[in-house]
């Protein structure tokens, strides 16, 4: 039985973050079928399950389909799926902890690093806070992709040395945030 290769549920998650935000129909109507190409090709599909604390998007594999429902039946392994959080708080989370926990490493990658990587970490805290709720120490390569590729280029209005500094930056903002996870 084949497994979901990480690199391809972190594509399917950043497909379909990008599906729900997006304004125009077809848009998300592409990157919903490009995401769901994707996934057929290692065998899987994908569903967004709303949950009490956020929706998630749960992958698993075509063969747990019949008629277009998953059948419990044909469920031999449950650990195959794979779930991502996209929208809402990490379980149990609360916002204000989880906000106040990426400011610290933010001011910790400035303190540290200067200005510049200061910056970028402030937005990146920020994107992280406000559109996955999620500490930043948890960021996952889709995650840091959409950050680079999306949020950043629209709404951080980079300088030209933040811009070239992003990937130090974020690889900055992992190393303080792992220091500061041992911390607490």
């Amino acid at each position: 039985m084949a497994e979901l290769p990480t690199e391809v549920a972190d594509e399917a998650e950043r497909l379909t973050r990008l599906a729900r935000t997006a304004t125009d129909p077809d848009e998300r109507a592409a990157r919903r079928e490009r995401r769901d190409d994707r996934l057929a090709e290692h065998g899987f599909t994908a569903r967004v399950r709303e949950d009490p604390d956020g929706d998630v998007l749960v992958c698993y594999p075509s063969e747990w389909i019949v008629d277009g429902e998953v059948r419990t039946d044909r469920i031999e392994d449950t650990d195959r799926a794979v779930e991502r959080r996209l929208s809402g708080t990490e379980p149990g989370g609360d916002w204000e902890a989880l906000a106040t926990h990426n400011n610290r490493v933010a001011e910790r990658v400035a303190d540290a690093h200067g200005p510049v990587h200061g910056a970028n970490a402030r937005v990146f805290a920020d994107f992280m806070s406000n559109h996955r709720a999620r500490r930043v120490g948890t960021a996952t390569e889709a995650d840091r992709t959409e950050f680079r590729t999306e949020y950043f280029v629209r709404n951080a209005w980079p300088t030209d040395d933040q811009r070239a500094a992003v990937e130090t930056s974020l690889s900055l903002v992992a190393d303080v945030a792992t220091a500061l996870e041992k911390d607490e």
